[in-house]
């Protein structure tokens, strides 16, 4: 029996099962793709052997977020950190950059 039903295991949908599993809950995800992940997955788009972020390659939060903290993310995955994290377009040209380091 299940207690719980996520629909789409995308990175919210993934968090949501754990977060819930966590609690107590039998949990069931179902996802309409081949694949899990959603914009978070990488696969072999164009020539045999190279990959691809699908979507979503920069996840500037990822060390900040309370949930990832709590599921020990740095020990999961290596994560690169560049000294520029993100940039914002602004108007007349201009951006805003987020540097690791002030």
């Amino acid at each position: 029996m299940v207690d719980a039903v996520v629909v789409g295991a995308g990175p919210n949908g993934l968090a949501a099962a754990v977060t819930l599993a966590r609690a107590g809950l039998r949990v069931e995800v179902v996802e309409r793709n081949d694949t899990i992940g959603g914009g978070a997955r990488t696969a072999e788009l164009t020539l045999p052997g190279f990959l691809h972020d699908v979507c979503s390659a920069v996840h500037p939060m990822a060390l900040q977020s309370e949930f990832f903290r709590a599921f020990r993310l740095e020990d999961r995955i290596e994560l690169r950190l560049p000294e520029v994290q993100y940039g914002h377009p602004l108007d007349g040209g201009r951006a805003g950059i987020a540097h690791r380091d002030l």
